[in-house]
């Protein structure tokens, strides 16, 4: 079956949404911590790890787990908010002029703190500085991400970037590194372009997870290639998860500046670096081939691999399911996740297609007039 746009899209945001979910309740802790406390790998959607989360960790009391998404698809959801608004390619600009006041003057349903909030009071403080830069320090929204602490946060919602670029990675990648400028800088910066060129890459038809990881390096710089390449050369030798958690972490390790203990990160942890990459987007893309296209598979890696799984399980959601489509989704979960968070998970998809369509129809006009200027510059 050939799939469209929209079932790639949908299953691309809904396939993030999922594994976020999934992930949300055993994120930060090992693979060992999470059996003992399940009683073994966790296999869908479970409750939080301490039964009195609210009290359980002040600094985030949230009710993570039960199918609740997590702070990766409401800032996800956010951008799609701005593509809705701006309905063409997005840049560091839009990030001030659009997602910034989304953030933090529209209430909206937050699942983990089961009321109505403004997306600001949930996202965590690598977020936060989006706003705190932009619009109470009204820095150069493209220079706005030095300084912040270099991690997953930019790449965790970049997904939208991919679908709006679908079928072409190098646009995707330029695109995304533009709009996480305000956000991060170094690694975590590249890490978002690299994310979102593997979106496009999974929308290309008959794409595969090789394909995917061929994209993602194709594009990726200094210590962000060496760790994909590292982790999915380590990839390359499972077929089930369980063989390869260990391996997985072992490969990513020298490049990861957080250390073995992810709630206790070492002195140098997240500080800009040519040599180091994120270890969630390396990992993503190693479960993404162990997992064989299979999103239980892909998923479930991500979620028992521990440390920062919900956006490790959001990334590997998002590439399965833009490659296999909306179908590759198990029903069971989608329907629990989006009862749970009180979401439709669907309707964004529909929308950013929708968008999608409109962008693409803008640049073959653009690439029509710089044909017809270059022809005359020319004289072809």
């Amino acid at each position: 079956m050939t799939l469209t746009l929209e079932d790639r899209t949908t299953g691309c945001l809904v396939g993030a949404a999922v594994g976020d979910a999934l992930g949300g309740p055993v994120e930060g802790w090992s693979p060992e911590q999470i059996v003992e406390r399940h009683g073994g790998r966790v296999t869908g959607v479970v409750g939080p790890f301490y039964e009195e989360w609210r009290t359980a960790r002040p600094i985030a009391p949230y009710h993570k787990g039960d199918g609740h998404v997590t702070d990766d698809t409401l800032m996800t959801h956010a951008l799609i908010r701005v593509y809705e608004r701006v309905r063409d390619h997005l840049d560091a600009y839009s990030v001030a002029e659009h997602l910034v006041p989304d953030l933090m003057g529209n209430p909206r349903w937050i699942p983990e703190l089961e009321a109505e909030a403004l997306p600001l009071q949930r996202i965590f403080l690598a977020e936060k500085w989006i706003v705190a830069r932009l619009h109470y320090g009204h820095n150069d929204p493209r220079e706005a991400g030095v300084g912040n602490i270099v991690n997953c946060g930019a790449a965790m919602y970049m997904a939208p970037v991919g679908a709006v670029n679908a079928g072409h990675p190098a646009a995707a990648y330029a695109e995304a590194l533009d709009v996480a400028g305000a956000h991060q800088s170094s690694y975590g910066r590249e890490a978002a372009g690299v994310f979102a060129a593997a979106v496009a890459a999974a929308h290309c038809p008959g794409a595969t997870a090789r394909s995917v990881v061929e994209a993602a390096l194709s594009l990726a710089k200094d210590g962000t290639r060496d760790a994909i390449e590292a982790v999915c050369a380590e990839a390359e030798r499972h077929d089930d998860f369980e063989s390869a958690l260990r391996p997985l972490r072992e490969a990513v390790a020298p490049f990861d500046t957080v250390g073995p203990e992810y709630r206790a990160p070492s002195l140098g942890a997240r500080r800009p670096s040519r040599l180091h990459a994120i270890e969630e987007l390396p990992v993503a893309l190693g479960m993404l081939l162990v997992g064989d296209e299979d999103y239980r598979h892909t998923v479930l890696g991500s979620v028992n691999y521990g440390r920062d799984c919900d956006s490790i399980a959001t990334m590997s959601g998002a590439l399965v399911g833009a490659l296999r489509g909306a179908g590759a989704v198990p029903a069971e979960w989608s329907d629990e996740v989006a009862r749970a968070s009180k979401l439709d998970l669907h309707a964004p998809a529909a929308s950013l297609a929708d968008v999608t369509r409109e962008v693409f129809t803008l640049d073959q006009g653009r690439r029509a007039r710089h044909e017809a200027a270059f022809s005359a510059i020319a004289g072809l």
